[in-house]
């Protein structure tokens, strides 16, 4: 599907494509299936998920395609979101001394609560799960006083949330992204 913006002046603007992963009502199990993945594909995402700067024309020596067959190939796992690719960083090199996990309970529609909490620069991770919490949020801050107001000001004056509790992070002992293909 592609888009296109219009200005204040009635003038279109170039198109935006919309993604197959950009599409809220449909769930991550559902995208997933509607692209399976073959076996070229899968080393393709193995090889970035050990070196994600891994140039086009070493990963096609390895799977045995041309630069631009994986070029493509790329471009087309990351349109329907199966991969992105980022920069890692490490929040406290950049400032952000803060972190922690925070378990919302709610009431009514968890959905919303979900979408509204995405839309916060400082929430960084949201997911709705099954068990003493409906909603887990990771926040990254840059001190104590920005978590503070973050949970009094945004979180806790959200419509249909009846509890938190944080989780205030001491050391990230491990974080990796490399958790294969299946």
């Amino acid at each position: 599907m592609i888009l296109y913006q219009i200005g204040k002046n009635g003038a279109k603007s170039a198109p935006k494509r919309q993604y197959l992963w950009q599409n809220r009502s449909m769930s991550r199990t559902d995208r997933a299936k509607a692209s399976q993945l073959d076996d070229i594909s899968k080393e393709i995402l193995e090889q970035l998920q050990i070196d994600g700067r891994k140039p086009y024309s070493e990963i096609a020596k390895i799977v045995g395609l041309s630069e631009a067959a994986v070029r493509q190939r790329m471009q087309k796992m990351t349109e329907s979101g199966i991969m992105q690719v980022v920069a890692v960083t490490d929040p406290l090199q950049l400032g952000f001394y803060r972190q922690a996990m925070i378990g919302i309970r709610c009431t009514g529609d968890m959905t919303s609560i979900a979408d509204s909490l995405s839309a916060m620069p400082e929430c960084d991770y949201v997911v709705m799960t099954a068990g003493s919490f409906d909603i887990l949020v990771e926040i990254v801050v840059e001190n104590d006083q920005d978590l503070i107001d973050v949970l009094n000001t945004k979180i806790r004056s959200l419509p249909g949330v009846i509890a938190t509790e944080t989780f205030v992070y001491l050391k990230l002992h491990k974080q990796f992204y490399n958790w294969g293909v299946r």
